[in-house]
């Protein structure tokens, strides 16, 4: 990493999750030692609030680092087209500009982008010069070496030697926040909020509402949940810990023999959005107090040094989560919100979903389940002919119409043509040879 120029808080961080490995750590939260969390506040219930004169003070911060490789892409995942032709960028640019305009608040959009990401997205952001603010428009993530399994050494690998750095997880903003100098820029122009969001979840937006009963409460940290549906039971839940204070535990961290609790979602009620406000001044506070290690709880990931290769070198990569910090701050909360504040798109089931009619496009580009619908998203589940996402725009190059489908399973080299309606519960199953066409105009039901 010093050869790397790596800065010296980022070398630190890692030093501290590599201690912990070496000594045997694996970053697991027993269920024995957590209880289930049930008194949460309700942004349902909070007043009315245009924000006022704190909406000047804040800032939207977007994680813009991700190549979306889980479906098969190259280049920032936030330049996929989502919605009516645009891309995540232009949906998360078009939602501060239309703030901006309501309220006449600075309101800066920065970026965390990766060394893959950021000249690509820059380039796109710069068709939106109004955007301009008096901050950078961006500041870059860390990287960290991948650790062999068998003798805890960084990875050597000739055939490609970037496959031996990998991202240390989201929760590197927090370090890239300071090393990067972008935390005193804020601060000294005078923001002090900062609303923090994947670029992939298109429901996350700043909130004026949410934003004044963040500053009203004074709180350091805040995250989202939203109640947990099926389709929540492998993701993260907010927990109380033994002391009283809240943690953040990932299916990452969770024991085999504690997953029938971890996704039991009556027991652990509220899922992790990562729509997280923080305040700047106590961010930088706690990070003086702990000499720029923040001290997240760590998170071992075991992959192999080339992803593509299962047969490869198998390594460890330590990652943390931007969302545990809510185990860091004393004053910490959760916030319980509508699912419409967590939209995202992870995979090309959830691509099907919000490209189709399901979800609508406001004249405020915020992306919203439709009105006339059935209240939910659908519940999609698209087989591995469908992962990767020129064979997925290949079987479904146009929106599907999903308004009314309950759920879609499709299981098969299955194509679809123009103009297919979905309703109720739909399940496809082709096992023949060839390709089946579902045909222009289609209405499937049953």
């Amino acid at each position: 990493m010093e050869r790397e120029n790596s800065p010296r808080p980022a070398i630190d961080t890692f030093r501290f999750y590599y201690e912990q490995l070496d000594a045997g750590e694996t970053g697991m939260v027993h269920e024995s030692d957590i209880e289930p969390l049930d008194d949460v506040a309700d942004s349902e219930s909070l007043p009315e609030d245009d924000g006022g004169d704190v909406l000047d003070r804040a800032v939207v911060i977007r994680l813009n680092g991700g190549l979306g490789t889980s479906m098969g892409m190259t280049r920032a995942k936030s330049l996929l087209k989502v919605k009516e032709g645009l891309t995540f960028l232009d949906v998360i640019a078009r939602q501060v500009l239309a703030l901006r305009e309501r309220s006449g608040a600075r309101l800066p959009l920065v970026l965390m982008n990766s060394f893959y990401t950021q000249t690509d997205s820059l380039a796109a952001l710069a068709g939106y010069p109004q955007l301009s603010a008096d901050v950078p428009p961006d500041f870059l993530q860390h990287k960290e070496p991948k650790i062999r399994v068998d003798d805890l050494e960084p990875v050597s690998w000739p055939a490609d030697p970037s496959k031996e750095w990998c991202p240390p997880g989201h929760g590197d903003i927090y370090t890239a926040l300071l090393t990067s100098g972008m935390l005193d820029t804020l601060l000294e122009r005078g923001y002090f909020y900062a609303f923090i969001a994947n670029s992939d979840n298109l429901g996350a937006v700043l909130d004026p509402k949410i934003l004044a009963w963040f500053a009203r409460e004074k709180a350091s940290f805040v995250s989202e949940v939203t109640d947990r549906t099926a389709a929540d039971r492998k993701g993260g839940h907010v927990a109380r810990r033994a002391d009283g204070g809240l943690l953040l535990r990932e299916t990452a961290q969770t024991r085999p023999e504690d997953m029938d609790a971890f996704t039991d979602i009556r027991r652990h009620r509220y899922f992790n959005c990562n729509n997280l406000w923080v305040d700047l001044r106590a961010l930088r506070e706690e990070l003086s107090k702990r000499s720029g290690v923040l001290g997240l709880p760590l998170i071992v990931n075991r992959k192999t040094v080339d992803p593509g290769d299962k047969s490869s070198t198998p390594v460890y990569q330590l990652e943390t989560a931007m969302g545990a910090a809510i185990g860091v701050f004393e004053d910490a909360r959760a916030l319980r919100v509508p699912r419409r504040r967590f939209t995202p798109v992870k995979t090309t089931s959830d691509l099907m979903i919000v490209r189709s009619d399901a979800f609508v496009l406001t004249g405020d580009a915020l992306i919203e389940p439709a009105p006339h619908g059935l209240g939910h998203a659908p519940l999609v589940s698209l087989d591995d002919h469908f992962k990767l996402l020129p064979d997925f725009e290949d079987r479904v190059p146009e929106p599907l119409s999903l308004v009314a489908c309950e759920s879609l399973s499709v299981n098969g080299d299955v194509e679809f043509g123009r103009d297919v309606t979905v309703r109720g519960d739909v399940e496809i199953a082709h096992e023949g040879q060839g390709r089946l066409r579902i045909e222009d105009g289609s209405v499937l039901s049953g």
